[in-house]
């Protein structure tokens, strides 16, 4: 996944959810954000971020924010990609690259099955698989944690992953870990339980679960590695 015309700026305030205020070459700009979720710890006034400029003159605004470094006591600043819309597209490339079903696999995006649209339905000799990507931007100490907020629909799209498994179909859930250095997945327990709870019950009825470690510039994004998960209670 590649961007273009990468712009860097400083990130200045969030009027709402879906704008920033944001300082470019001694001016401030007022720019698209695109991820709707908190991300109280990533855009913290003063801080650092990276805008993707738009092809279309039309646009109200120019730019689109689509990372930010986090700042970290005693150690570098961390690249935080934070493109919502990032996780889906690196997923499609990972898998039609060879990734976890073999070459020849028919990969079709937004399938709808039972009262959930997954990501990805995978169809290979045969056999069905539905597969649910979540993005993780949330981390600390090197953990990386998912979610940021209380998800109910992350919830529901468990809960029938856990069914598509008791009919006889492939389930798995992908956590894209939207930066890099991470050396371990959770659950956000903390402030989710529901969430936690429902993705071990998943686990145990035999999704599969995957975190996918994340080569991380401003130019591009491209998964590179498995991280390793530990799904025990943190509270």
């Amino acid at each position: 996944m590649r961007y273009k015309n990468i712009v860097p700026a400083v990130f200045l305030s969030r009027p709402n959810r879906f704008i920033a205020q944001v300082e470019i070459d001694g001016r401030t700009e007022t720019v698209h954000v695109k991820n709707t979720g908190r991300c109280r710890e990533l855009l913290v006034n003063g801080c650092r971020v990276w805008l993707e400029k738009s092809e279309n003159p039309a646009r109200r605004t120019a730019y689109d924010l689509i990372a930010a470094e986090k700042q970290r006591e005693g150690l570098p600043p961390l690249l935080v990609n934070m493109d919502s819309q990032l996780p889906n597209a690196v997923a499609e490339e990972w898998l039609r690259a060879g990734a976890l079903f073999p070459e020849g696999s028919i990969i079709r995006r937004e399938v709808t099955y039972g009262s959930s649209r997954f990501d990805f339905c995978i169809e290979h000799e045969g056999s069905t698989s539905f597969l649910e990507v979540k993005g993780v931007t949330l981390e600390n100490g090197g953990i990386a944690s998912f979610p940021d907020a209380p998800t109910e629909r992350g919830v529901k799209h468990l809960n029938e992953l856990i069914e598509c498994k008791k009919n006889g179909l492939g389930a798995y859930i992908l956590f894209v870990i939207q930066m890099e250095e991470m050396k371990l997945f959770r659950p956000n327990d903390i402030t989710h339980r529901e969430f936690g709870d429902t993705l071990r019950r998943a686990i145990d009825c035999g999704v599969e679960c995957i975190a996918a470690g994340c080569t991380v510039t401003p130019e591009e994004v491209r998964i590179d590695r498995i991280i390793p998960i530990n799904t025990e209670v943190m509270l």
